[in-house]
């Protein structure tokens, strides 16, 4: 997911000395004629608490695609994320101190692009023996924008110190952090025709968090892109038959998203019967699974499968299979 700042309109003309981006006609090289990974954008950072600050930015959309992104305070790396990643948490911080930090995207070939522009963020004074927790947020609504995006507000809570920071959840994972003064965001680089769940958490100069708020669903509005490259692909269903007992034998492709997929669900003449969640790394190229389904010869099953992506929704469920037990 990415966020999305407002900012001003792009300039009519591009810098044409060390031009770190392009205007579009473009994209540019290095020296050697290497094409560049493009200038992270929408880069931002806010203070989570005395010690932390969140930095945000846009995943690129890039050939060849962005494998990882690093974040640097002043001039110094402190971050490396994957491709798939568009925020992290800096932390270990000093209390009323500005930062600078900046983004750098680098591709599968292991070209770096320029810096992003920098942001600044100011972690608050420390709070000494602060226990309490914000009160939780209040009266949480939301509306989507199109099927990329959903707008959240809320109430604000309160807390002895002052809050510093609020952050927004899908589901159990964190995905985007606003300053304590905010009580709105847009989330974006969603999927269409998607049904998602958010809640807030508020926090303070403490790290001190509060208990979520209500929930928020949302499902945003269809369109031409509906699920589209989300199926595993490739989807293949045979039987084989061992010790008396018939099993279902499966092989697909992992479809290409954002990310790594380790959980897959199992359709079965029209019911989901189980999941499939790798307990290491997933095989790269073709995977392939078998389960028993009984020793009755000549029954005939439907079958289908579905990946469960990065962002925590499910994909698209593949073509249906039918195969039949005893049956070559």
């Amino acid at each position: 997911m990415r966020h999305v700042p407002v900012t001003a309109p792009r300039a009519f003309v591009c810098a044409a000395l060390l031009a770190l981006t392009s205007c579009g006609w473009g994209a540019p090289t290095s020296g050697r004629g290497e094409r560049l990974p493009a200038a992270a954008t929408g880069v931002t950072a806010t203070a989570g608490s005395s010690t932390s600050v969140h930095v945000m930015w846009n995943l690129a959309d890039e050939d060849p695609r962005i494998t990882r992104y690093e974040v640097y305070r002043g001039t110094t790396k402190v971050k490396e994320v994957a491709g798939s990643e568009h925020m992290v948490d800096i932390v270990r911080l000093e209390p009323s101190t500005s930062y600078v930090f900046r983004v750098r995207a680098r591709n599968a070939d292991g070209v770096p692009g320029p810096l992003s522009r920098p942001v600044r963020a100011t972690t608050p004074a420390a709070i000494a023996a602060d226990r309490t927790a914000p009160t939780r947020p209040a009266g949480p609504h939301g509306r989507a924008v199109g099927g990329r995006a959903v707008q959240l507000s809320w109430t604000g809570s309160s807390d002895a110190r002052g809050v510093v920071s609020y952050d927004i959840y899908q589901g159990t994972s964190k995905i985007h952090s606003v300053g304590g003064a905010q009580t709105a965001a847009v989330v974006t680089g969603l999927r269409p025709d998607t049904a998602y769940v958010f809640t807030v958490r508020a926090r303070d100069a403490a790290d001190n968090v509060s208990a979520p708020s209500g929930a928020v669903r949302i499902t945003t509005a269809p369109g031409p892109e509906d699920d589209r490259g989300t199926a595993p692909a490739g989807f293949r269903a045979t039987t084989h038959r061992s010790e008396g007992a018939y099993y279902i034998d499966l092989s697909w492709t992992a479809p290409e998203v954002d990310g790594v997929i380790t959980e897959y669900r199992i359709q079965l003449d029209g019911r989901d019967v189980t999941s499939l969640v790798w307990g290491g790394s997933p095989p790269s190229g073709t995977c392939t699974h078998s389960f028993y389904v009984g020793r009755e010869a000549d029954v005939t099953y439907r079958v289908r499968i579905r990946a469960k992506l990065p962002d925590g929704t499910w994909g698209a469920r593949s073509p249906e299979r039918s195969v039949t037990t005893g049956r070559k």
